[in-house]
């Protein structure tokens, strides 16, 4: 039997206790036929107000992701999805891959990662040196930054907002956003970045790049972008930047 709404591919998505926007923004992009369903990692101490409060937080969520994908597997997903960011720039190219192939261990299904979404973005737009946006710690920025200088490019500018709990992330104003985005902007910057899927990001994406006339890719439409085509699903959308509009 097909399910009666994802008769197209229904998506596992896992994502902290704590971030209030990655579930609606991934709404907001459904398109018919694909459904997302939730699993909460419960984090119990959401202190990231230094690179020890930031450490805490993902070891938190490294000692319950088995038990949140075992979860979501009940529903009988075609497809995991990352509704976190941080966890997968860790440790770089290498923290990516150990990443995927652990939640493919757990789950027998393939997955989309921020940080891989990102990286095929870069790769589809030409860009080569690139400004990052996000909410974290200094160590956080350094796991990004390593990410990305490992793939080839090069960071020109990051701003890590340093929000000091993992709720808060959600906190940050628009206002804030789009100055960080003309903070770490340039003329010799070919995109910019933002990661950390609690910042609300994906429609003021969508208009940073008629500002900027370059690519802004806001983490969660990446990720969902990433998820529609690698499952041979290529609905455009409106409203949500040009990877899902144009890509």
């Amino acid at each position: 039997m097909t399910d009666r709404l994802g008769w197209r591919r229904k998506f596992g998505v896992i994502a902290p206790s704590t971030n209030t926007i990655v579930q609606p923004e991934f709404a907001m992009l459904q398109v018919p036929g694909v459904t997302s369903h939730f699993s909460r990692i419960h984090i119990r101490d959401q202190n990231m107000d230094s690179d020890e409060g930031m450490q805490r937080l993902l070891d938190q969520i490294r000692a319950e992701i088995e038990s949140a994908c075992e979860r979501v597997l009940t529903c009988e997903p075609d497809y995991m999805v990352m509704g976190m960011s941080a966890e997968t720039f860790w440790d770089g190219v290498e923290g990516n891959r150990a990443f995927k192939k652990q939640i493919t261990d757990i789950t027998g299904l393939e997955v989309a990662t921020g940080a891989e979404a990102c990286e095929r973005a870069l790769h589809l737009y030409g860009a080569k040196r690139i400004g990052i946006v996000t909410p974290y710690q200094p160590v956080g920025d350094e796991n990004v930054v390593k990410f990305f200088e490992e793939l080839g490019f090069e960071v020109a500018a990051i701003k890590g907002l340093k929000c000091p709990t993992a709720v808060a992330i959600a906190h940050v104003t628009e206002a804030e956003l789009r100055d960080a985005i003309h903070e770490v902007n340039g003329p010799d910057v070919d995109a910019i970045v933002q990661c950390g899927t609690n910042l609300c990001m994906t429609e003021l994406a969508d208009e940073a790049e008629r500002w900027l006339d370059k690519p802004v890719i806001a983490i969660n439409a990446a990720t969902w972008w990433m998820a529609l085509r690698e499952n041979g699903i290529e609905d455009q959308m409106q409203g949500y930047g040009s990877l899902l509009r144009d890509h």
